[in-house]
């Protein structure tokens, strides 16, 4: 391999990235549109549950525990309905996620020390909202019955009497809990993977539609000369990406980024020359831009969206699909990713996952390479 063929192919294929402005435009766009598409619509906060209250009771016992779930920031109180049939059917019409039913002997078996009986009612349609929801309401109600109860044992010994255990909880780097900064570094991820990987994936086969392969078959250029020159001229969009995305992941989203910046460019390198290096090797493949557009986005965005981690826990997936995931380099990447915005962790927790990145890379140029070298043998 020499420099000079690999650095005149890099320069073909930048002249043909810059004759194609459009292309271009849409090369540094897409990744915004897709940030602040996601970035915005995409929440996994639940938080102001509407629900409706159907107070039999009407107690101040009744009234205060209601005021428990009002004064809660995850509940939103719509209004009190006289009968359960009007639960029921705004619930159909989608108005409210949950209903609080008090019955009429509430406060006299409360007040009596007796268990007092209530009852929640959930739209489970959406089961992970509605089991979300279950576990914010038995908070409050937890809550609402331990202050009850010591303040009955105050009354009955005259003593102050503090509850027994006193938790006091502290989030480490997420503090807020905003699912927006659990999103944004995994989209940096999928956005890169899709980016590169379709950028890439129509070169070659736009060479081999149009002709002009057969012009490279009679130069001395070799296979990974080829490959690695349409590499680098993509490369530079490819980090240009990456930088606007960081730029408006920090600044427009205020995700918070606490690892080195020059790491999260180093690491993102690697990812990015694997990405490309598929891209490479589908458009060596299949000789055929509709071909290879379509199979670049069923193997790089839907992996890297399903299979990574990104929305769905890999925790909770059945064993096949789990084992799955280990071949899905999006998952690596976006567990350094999460580790470098959130927790600022340094190079040496992230090992594992930087050696299979560059496995990944290695082991993609050298499929493309043999590709490439079989189409021109």
């Amino acid at each position: 391999m020499t420099w000079r063929r690999t650095w005149a192919i890099a320069r073909k294929e930048s002249l043909h990235i810059r004759r194609d402005p459009r292309s271009l435009l849409l090369a540094l766009a897409v990744p915004v549109v897709l940030l602040l598409l996601f970035g915005y619509a995409l929440r996994l906060d639940v938080d102001r549950i509407p629900m409706l209250v159907r107070d039999a009771d009407d107690s101040p016992q009744s009234r205060e525990l209601i005021a428990r779930f009002a004064g809660s920031r995850f509940f939103d109180v719509l209004g009190t309905v006289e009968d359960e049939a009007r639960i029921a059917r705004e619930m159909d019409r989608n108005r409210c996620l949950m209903a609080l039913v008090i019955p009429p002997d509430y406060s006299r078996r409360w007040l009596r020390g007796e268990r007092a009986s209530i009852q929640l009612l959930f739209d489970g349609s959406d089961s992970n909202t509605a089991s979300i929801a279950l576990g914010y309401a038995e908070t409050v109600l937890r809550t609402y019955a331990g202050e009850w109860q010591v303040s009955v044992l105050r009354r009955a010994t005259g003593r102050q009497m503090k509850p027994p255990l006193d938790p006091r909880v502290r989030i480490w780097y997420n503090s807020e809990l905003r699912s927006r900064n659990y999103i944004v570094p995994g989209l940096i991820a999928i956005i890169l993977m899709i980016i590169a990987a379709l950028l890439t994936s129509l070169t070659l086969a736009r060479e081999w539609e149009m002709g002009t392969m057969e012009q490279l078959l009679s130069t001395p250029v070799r296979a990974s000369e080829i490959v690695l020159g349409k590499m680098l001229a993509f490369f530079g969009i490819g980090l240009l990406d990456m930088l606007i995305v960081l730029v408006v992941g920090v600044v427009f989203f205020r995700v918070p980024l606490r690892g080195d910046p020059l790491l999260v460019f180093l690491m993102g390198g690697l990812f990015l020359f694997g990405a490309l290096g598929w891209g490479l090797f589908i458009s060596a493949l299949v000789r055929s831009q509709v071909l290879a557009y379509q199979l670049g986005v069923i193997t790089s965005f839907l992996p890297a969206f399903l299979l990574s981690g990104f929305i769905f826990a890999i925790e909770n997936m059945p064993p096949v699909v789990r084992a799955l995931t280990y071949l899905v380099p999006a998952r690596y990447f976006i567990v350094i990713l999460r580790g470098l915005f959130l927790k600022g962790i340094g190079l040496e927790w992230l090992v594992g996952e930087a050696l299979f990145l560059i496995g990944y890379a290695g082991a993609v140029f050298a499929l493309a390479t043999r590709r490439v070298r079989r189409g021109l043998a």
